[in-house]
Order: structure tokens, then C-alpha cells, then sequence
């Protein structure tokens, strides 16, 4: 259960990802900084590994979410899905985030929407898995928003994209101020519908925000729901690292 907000910008971009969770769900670890096959990659994880969500030195974004309109589930032994953003997480164009995708045992893991934001060629590409194809979809280069939902994926789709477009109408839509209010609110109501997501057996747990400029690139990461959040930790990837 997932909200992804991208805000295109000619130069650079901003995402905002809250995180949806059962609240017996073991906490998430806020973001740290490793070295993949020689790239500086930034992301959080769970504590048995894998991730949701990483930035690496390009400015580049891999985001997962949980693909729930799709009900079948693997039989027999399972990879968890955060091992496929670790697994592209050094990607610079799509293609090489797709041979990363490839060399991947995807009959092990259950359905997903993997979303790569490339900035350097201003490319937005998501491969859906369905545990029997792989399909790329290439997205044009401007402001979205992706959701998932165990509880009720196309009610939530369809309440959080309403909140979405409605506060794309205000002034100081798509700054780094307005995206923040985004992931914090209860529109129209508290509950499971809204992008911060309540209920009494889940909530969003973490909001990760992603800013990306010509001269560095910044994970935020809000540790618990994002309403009522002061747990807050900033990280930032320089040209030279």
C-alpha cells in the first residue's frame, strides 16, 4: 500500500512516496548511503534487507509498490519485492534498469509496479509484473501519481488521484512545501482512502521525499505517518559523493 506523487520540472524533479504498512510490520530504517558495484546509492530499508525506494548518483529514482488489483500469489518459496529495487537500484537508463529486471528469479516474486524516474533523458518508464510477463510502459515526462491499496486498491486510486488533481489547482502546487502538504493529508476524511492513510490495523509509516536539482540530490525521510511526523533525517548525494 502505496501513494507515489512525481512533480516534473525542466531541469530536475521532485517524488514524495508515502509508505502503507500493517501496523505489526516490523519499522523500516531510515536512509543510508552504499556503494553498489562502484555507485552511490541512497535508500531505506527493511531490516532483513531490500528496499521500497532508492536514489542513486544520476538522479535517478526506483520506486516499488505492491500491485494488488492482481490477485494471484507464488506458490512455494518467495522473494520479497524489495530485493528488485536493490537490484536496479544503480540503474541509469531504463534499459539498464531492465537487464537488472532480467537476471531476476520474477516467478519468485509476488505481483509489482516498479516506476524509474530517468532525469537525464527525461524519461518516466514502470514495468508491471503479473507473475506471467514483465511489461514496460514508457510515461511522458510530467506530474503523476501511482497508488496501491490492499484494502481497496480502485477506491484509492480513484479518492487519492481526486485529491491529487484538486491540489494541483493551488498556487503553490508542485513545490517542495505543497508536495510535503500532500503526503500529510487526510482529504476528504481520515481513513484508508486518504493519501495519509489511518486505519485500525495499518497506516502509512514512513514518507520518503526525493528532490532532484543540476548540483545535488536529496532523500527525505519522515519516520512514521507523515500527519504527526518529527522524526525527520536529510541526505544528500553531491556531483563528486
Amino acid at each position: 500500500m502505496c501513494t507515489v506523487s512525481f512533480i516534473a520540472r525542466k531541469k530536475g524533479y521532485a517524488l514524495a512516496m508515502n509508505r502503507d504498512e500493517n501496523l505489526s510490520r516490523i519499522k523500516g530504517l531510515p536512509p543510508s548511503k552504499k556503494i553498489i558495484g562502484g555507485r552511490a546509492v541512497l535508500a531505506p530499508s527493511e531490516p532483513g534487507g531490500g528496499t521500497w525506494i532508492a536514489l542513486n548518483e544520476d538522479g535517478v529514482t526506483l520506486a516499488l509498490i505492491n500491485w494488488y488489483s492482481i490477485t494471484a500469489r507464488v506458490k512455494g518459496e518467495t522473494m520479497s519485492r524489495g530485493r528488485v529495487v536493490t537490484a536496479t537500484s544503480t540503474a541509469t537508463t531504463p534499459n539498464d534498469a531492465a537487464g537488472a529486471l532480467a537476471q531476476l528469479p520474477l516467478k519468485k516474486i509476488n505481483p509489482f509496479r516498479l516506476i524509474g524516474i530517468f532525469p537525464g533523458t527525461h524519461e518516466i518508464v514502470e514495468w508491471r509484473w503479473d507473475l506471467k510477463k514483465l511489461v514496460r510502459r514508457n510515461h511522458p515526462w510530467r506530474t503523476e501519481q501511482w497508488i496501491s491499496s490492499g484494502f481497496d486498491e480502485p477506491t484509492a486510486q480513484r479518492i487519492r488521484r481526486q485529491t491529487f488533481q484538486r491540489a494541483l489547482q493551488q498556487k503553490s502546487a508542485g513545490s517542495a512545501t505543497w508536495l510535503k502538504r500532500l503526503h500529510r493529508s487526510h482529504s476528504p476524511e481520515i481513513g484508508p482512502f486518504a493519501t495519509c492513510m489511518h486505519r485500525a490495523d495499518a497506516a502509512t509509516v514512513s514518507c520518503t521525499v526525493v528532490t532532484v536539482h543540476s548540483n545535488a540530490t536529496v532523500m527525505t525521510y519522515h519516520s512514521g505517518s507523515p500527519c504527526n511526523c518529527t522524526d525527520v533525517s536529510s541526505h544528500k548525494l553531491c556531483p563528486d559523493n
